[in-house]
């Protein structure tokens, strides 16, 4: 059940066209995003915009389990490709914190800004100057904010270690952190084998992988988008796991913690069959 859809003339001319819709339904929503305060309205419209997005790509999400009610909210996942920017506004609402250099991309930057993204310059220089931002956001918003403690995207083989000063403003904080597991699998939920995984589905610095296959050639963000409209779409499985006991540490505990938990469920569902 499930395998990679072979590429030719028909699936590529299919892609093309939807390809093309797809920019023409970001073209129509600019002026409204323009005009749009950021905030609380930009975040809802987000889930709107993000989930006609991924119809048209062909991006699958189904959720199991839910997000605690407590606010103010940190939700930490592992992290594949550029979907997760998508596919977890679409299924919970809420924004992100995400590196500097995000904001400078052409078109996502921008968008991002507006769609109540925290983007916080990761140099040690700048680390009170995050701080600050990041705790203020979480004060101010009552929606959870997502992220992504390895600091990157990974062939999808394993989980890297979080980086503990990511979880500088958790310690002594009210903040509550949740964990999250999400998978890749195809359509039909079948699994997606690591080799498949890295080939086609990943998008990641083939230098920095720690572990696992690679893959034979990087895509930009809009050319990931393109593969994967080719290919048919996939299916991206999220499991929100219980907030664990995190009182008393320091940050280095506290990633430590939080990448085994993620670490430890991922491992045991990527190989699974979607039910």
């Amino acid at each position: 059940m499930g395998r990679v859809r072979r590429q030719n003339f028909f699936n590529t001319f299919g892609a093309v066209l939807k390809f093309a819709l797809f920019w023409i339904l970001v073209a129509i929503q600019l002026p409204i995003i323009l005009f749009l305060p950021r905030g609380r309205a930009s975040v809802r419209y987000m889930r709107f915009f993000m989930r006609i997005l991924l119809y048209v790509v062909g991006v699958r999400v189904r959720v199991h389990g839910k997000l605690v009610a407590h606010r103010p909210l940190l939700v930490i996942s592992n992290h594949i490709s550029i979907f997760e920017i998508a596919t977890f506004p679409v299924a919970f609402g809420g924004s992100f914190i995400a590196k500097k250099e995000m904001e400078s991309w052409p078109l996502v930057g921008w968008v991002a800004r507006k769609f109540g993204v925290v983007f916080i310059d990761r140099r040690p220089s700048h680390a009170m100057d995050a701080l600050t931002q990041v705790q203020q956001t979480l004060r101010d918003v009552s929606y959870p904010i997502f992220l992504f403690p390895e600091g990157t995207t990974t062939n999808g083989a394993y989980v890297k270690p979080f980086k503990s000063t990511l979880f500088n403003f958790v310690e002594n904080s009210d903040v509550l952190v949740q964990p999250m597991v999400m998978n890749y699998r195809f359509r039909d939920g079948g699994v997606i084998s690591d080799a498949d995984l890295a080939e086609h589905f990943a998008y990641f610095n083939n230098s920095n992988q720690d572990t696992g296959p690679r893959c034979s050639r990087e895509r930009s963000a809009f050319g990931q988008v393109f593969h994967i409209m080719v290919l048919g779409g996939f299916l991206v499985e999220l499991t929100v796991l219980p907030p664990p006991p995190l009182a008393g540490m320091d940050r280095k505990q506290i990633a430590e913690t939080l990448q085994k938990i993620v670490s430890e469920k991922y491992m045991e569902l990527k190989n699974k069959t979607a039910k």
